[in-house]
């Protein structure tokens, strides 16, 4: 009788003892499962598309010789590694997260970057092409100079921000008439000298509204751009290309004119000197004034 006593009252120490520590193994549980959600969601954050295969353990297990405490020491050696785990996971998602707001203020930046430049050499075709253009127009101021004016030099480049700075200090027009205005920027690059930002505009030009009147005049000034940036073989191609393309357009006898300088500079003054014929007998008391006497004396000059 005593014996079943004495095995009864240990019985139910046992369970005393077993309880806590099942209790303690269940909240671990729901733990570390929480913990294994919340690592695969870092996992593809930091590695989208990758295999979502589990990471290798980062927190090794204590090997370190020496007593345990008796009853519940590996529940508490196991709690004490899920609080590690948990800590490190808190970390790992604070750098995930400022690495991602690193990178959207990045991508902000290149967009204001980009949307700056496309400002400045894209102007956006929103109007309607023009009713009329007489020779009288502002932009053709761009043809009074004498053909035998030597050539500008360009403005010095200098870096990039000095470079783009020079570029913002040009007025964009904006008079409701986009090709008008596109042509006008292109005039006023090429008459601060920048001729590569204005070779890029001109082209733009032509490509956008080919069939238009502007486009006799944005094409004649890519040649005068290429000659007075020291580029007479481009130069000679596109004034060759406006009075092939656009023969009666109101650029076509200044760009013939100019095509017989370009020519000159290079040293072809034979087909320099046909350029000029031609001009006379294609347009002959038709050509402006201004392009008759610059035409004069760049014959004298080649000595045709």
């Amino acid at each position: 009788m005593r014996q079943i006593l004495v095995r009864g009252a240990a019985a139910a120490a046992l369970m005393a003892v077993a309880s806590p520590a099942q209790a303690q193994d269940g909240a671990l549980d729901k733990r570390v499962e929480r913990l294994e959600k919340e690592m695969r969601a870092v996992q593809r954050s930091v590695f989208p598309g990758g295999n979502p295969a589990f990471f290798e353990g980062e927190i090794a297990p204590d090997n370190t010789p020496g007593v345990r405490a008796q009853g519940t020491a590996p529940v508490i050696d196991l709690t004490a590694r899920v609080d590690a785990l948990e800590a490190q996971l808190r970390t790992l998602t604070g750098q995930t997260e400022q690495n991602a707001y690193q990178l959207r203020e990045l991508e902000k930046q290149f967009t204001a970057y980009k949307a700056e430049m496309e400002k400045r050499f894209a102007p956006a075709a929103t109007g309607a092409e023009p009713a009329s253009l007489a020779p009288a127009v502002k932009p053709t101021v761009a043809a009074a100079t004498p053909a035998s004016k030597p050539a500008a030099k360009p403005a010095a480049s200098g870096s990039d921000a000095d470079r783009l700075a020079l570029v913002k200090k040009v007025e964009i027009p904006s008079t409701g008439n986009a090709v008008e205005d596109a042509y006008t920027y292109g005039y006023r690059l090429w008459d601060a000298k920048l001729y590569p930002e204005a070779e890029a505009q001109l082209k733009q030009v032509v490509a956008k509204w080919p069939k238009d009147n502007w486009a006799s005049y944005a094409q004649n000034l890519l040649g005068r751009a290429y000659l007075d940036e020291g580029k007479p073989s481009l130069a000679a191609v596109a004034f060759y290309n406006n009075y092939k393309d656009r023969p009666s357009g109101p650029r076509a006898p200044h760009s013939l004119m100019y095509m017989g300088v370009a020519l000159d500079r290079l040293g072809r003054k034979a087909d320099a000197c046909k350029a000029f014929r031609e001009l006379d007998d294609v347009y002959g008391d038709k050509a402006p004034q201004d392009v008759r006497n610059d035409a004069a004396a760049a014959k004298a000059k080649a000595g045709c």
